[in-house]
């Protein structure tokens, strides 16, 4: 299997135990969450070897989070400690209709202090994958900086490189700053992975072959375009699909959907798989998200997700 590593700010996470607004929810249970560790969680899942770049608080959240990480078999020699910053946490609501509440409490966190003199010694030799997302160049000026750095720094160790932008309009001081700094990204990645509507709001079009154009036309390989519960639209240079979803007994939890939609394309790309089986697998870990409460817990092992994959073919 392949060696990927990936970067992220991963908060402490309280899902409420009831239904209700978070003012008056009075019981959470605690887990994880993070864009960058729920796909590093995803691929170490599926048996790839998984190292996770960030910056964690020297508090109990930091310490929940360390030991989390390695419960998951995820490297964590690449993670360092702040005395001064704190690990950012989140609130998240219970609902059985639409989208849960959420909450974040991010600010001047540790993560967002990550510094390129805190990666500069970092040796990607060995790695084969580098995987990204827009939320953390969206928390801080020294996050952005520092993923920059880190994007130039896996490009010349001869790393494939993936981006989800991941679309945060609240961490960005306006759209205009949020679309260019996201392209900017975007365009040094050979694979990106936008959803319908973030495509619209970063391209200024409207069909997924045209958001898939302009992506191809300033030099990256492999196009992805999330479209919900219709699948995936795929576009290369030289070929395009529609890939068809899988059915969702009952959506639980939408969160983390396209972390896991991420970890299926990824995996796939990783084992040689051709870009319509990587779409297949990434509508597949997708589906299984959303079945489950929290942000990673319905990412499967290479098991679980075959099975489901075959249940789709009879």
């Amino acid at each position: 299997m392949s060696k990927v590593i990936l970067v992220g700010e991963p908060m402490a996470l309280f899902i409420a135990e009831t239904e209700g607004t978070l003012d008056t929810v009075t019981s959470f249970t605690r887990s994880a969450a993070g864009a960058g560790m729920n796909v590093a969680i995803g691929l170490k899942r599926l048996e790839h070897e998984v190292c996770y770049i960030t910056k964690l608080g020297r508090d109990p959240f930091g310490k929940y989070l360390i030991d989390f990480l390695k419960g998951e078999g995820i490297d964590t020699s690449f993670i360092c400690f702040d005395d001064h910053y704190p690990t950012a946490f989140q609130l998240k609501g219970k609902t059985s209709v639409g989208d849960p509440d959420v909450a974040y409490y991010r600010n001047g966190s540790a993560a967002s202090n990550l510094k390129v003199d805190d990666v500069d010694e970092i040796d990607m030799c060995g790695f084969n994958h580098f995987h990204l997302t827009g939320i953390f160049p969206a928390i801080s000026d020294i996050s952005r900086a520092t993923l920059l750095y880190l994007i130039e720094k896996a490009k010349n160790n001869g790393l494939t490189t993936s981006f989800d932008p991941n679309l945060r309009p609240s961490l960005w001081k306006d759209s205009t700053d949020m679309v260019a700094t996201i392209n900017k990204i975007a365009f040094r990645c050979d694979t990106v992975l936008p959803g319908i509507s973030e495509g619209k709001i970063l391209t200024g079009f409207n069909h997924e072959k045209d958001i898939a154009d302009f992506y191809l036309s300033h030099g990256v390989k492999n196009v992805v375009i999330k479209m919900g519960p219709k699948g995936a639209y795929v576009k290369t240079q030289t070929e395009e699909a529609y890939i068809g979803g899988y059915h969702v007994e009952k959506v639980i939890d939408t969160v983390g959907a396209g972390d896991g939609f991420a970890v299926g394309f990824i995996s796939g790309l990783l084992e040689n798989k051709d870009v319509r089986e990587c779409a297949d697998r990434a509508n597949a870990i997708g589906a299984l998200q959303v079945m489950h409460k929290g942000d990673n817990e319905g990412l499967p092992t290479r098991e679980q997700l075959f099975g489901f994959m075959e249940k789709k073919a009879l």
